[in-house]
């Protein structure tokens, strides 16, 4: 039997997990419903700094702050380059994505991210995969093709071919910043909030640039505002805490697989569209793909809480 304490701690772990699933996978309708008062620059914009705002007083709360005015000069950098990447690339591409494709296909084209993970990672950090990794990814890219032909294989009928590409390439963007921030061993949240920041600044010089700096109605700041709580601010930190009370990670971050599926029933339910079968069934070779990868047994340089 586990110790009390461990059992607690692995308790814990889960509740912040499900929470943190929970947020995630009400964020599809949230992009979507945010559209109708928002413009995607707009939504980037606010909700960036609603994310930097909610972090720098996690930071206080964890009695953190000081390692801010620690950063050094190649730290900034770093941020700089990340901050370009995620949020402001990254969430550019994917808001724009959700505007021009039903929320159910932008959710489950953006989690396509695992396998450009393990793409990236074959030249870039000269990963290695076997046979069963291999099967993974076409398992993987039947569900895409499932998604995005809406299972009219013949026609090839597209419903939006540049919000296709879109999501599928905020997945490219994603899986890149993921590999480079392997690489940056600060402390994760002031990392992040330096991250968002300036994602900020770049979204601010992007809004003046084209004209996208505009009274909101009442309904899109409550969009921003949730968006910027919920999936860039303290998601994140509840995420980073049940990793940290989790006896392994895998134990929790098998949770993640949820978020999709939750997704599928939120967007029915908020936004009204009438799931299609073509996503959930090409929802379920992607995640599947993802499951078989994961278990492939081949050796991995990633950090499980990828």
């Amino acid at each position: 039997m586990g110790h009390p304490g461990t059992i607690k701690n692995q308790k814990m772990a889960y509740i912040y997990a499900i929470l943190a699933v929970t947020c995630w996978s009400t964020i599809g309708s949230a992009f979507k419903l945010t559209l109708r008062y928002a413009g995607y620059i707009e939504i980037l914009l606010y909700s960036s700094l609603i994310a930097s705002i909610i972090l720098f007083i996690i930071l206080i709360f964890q009695e953190k702050a000081h390692l801010l005015w620690k950063s050094s000069a190649t730290d900034i950098g770093r941020s700089a380059l990340f901050g370009f990447l995620n949020p402001f690339l990254y969430y550019m591409i994917l808001v724009k994505a959700y505007e021009l494709l039903q929320a159910q296909e932008a959710v489950a084209l953006n989690y396509t991210w695992p396998i450009a993970l393990v793409l990236l990672s074959i030249p870039v950090l000269k990963q290695k995969i076997g046979l069963r990794s291999i099967v993974a990814l076409f398992v993987s890219f039947a569900g895409i093709v499932i998604i995005i032909t809406r299972g009219n294989f013949t026609s090839l009928n597209l419903s939006n071919g540049t919000g296709i590409a879109l999501a599928l390439g905020s997945s490219i963007v994603w899986a890149a910043y993921w590999i480079l921030n392997m690489k940056d061993q600060r402390d994760e949240i002031p990392k992040l909030l330096l991250n968002f920041f300036f994602g900020f600044i770049y979204t601010l010089f992007a809004a003046i640039f084209t004209g996208n700096l505009r009274i909101l109605p009442w309904e899109g700041y409550a969009g921003v505002v949730y968006i910027g709580f919920f999936e860039m601010g303290i998601t994140f930190a509840l995420w980073l805490i049940a990793l940290k009370l989790s006896e392994t990670t895998a134990r929790v971050s098998n949770l993640i697989f949820l978020s999709p599926f939750l997704s599928l029933l939120i967007i029915s339910i908020a936004v009204g569209e009438k799931i299609l079968l073509s996503t959930f069934l090409g929802l379920i070779f992607i995640v599947g793909g993802i499951i078989l990868q994961r278990f492939s047994g081949t050796k991995s340089k990633m950090p499980k809480s990828a």
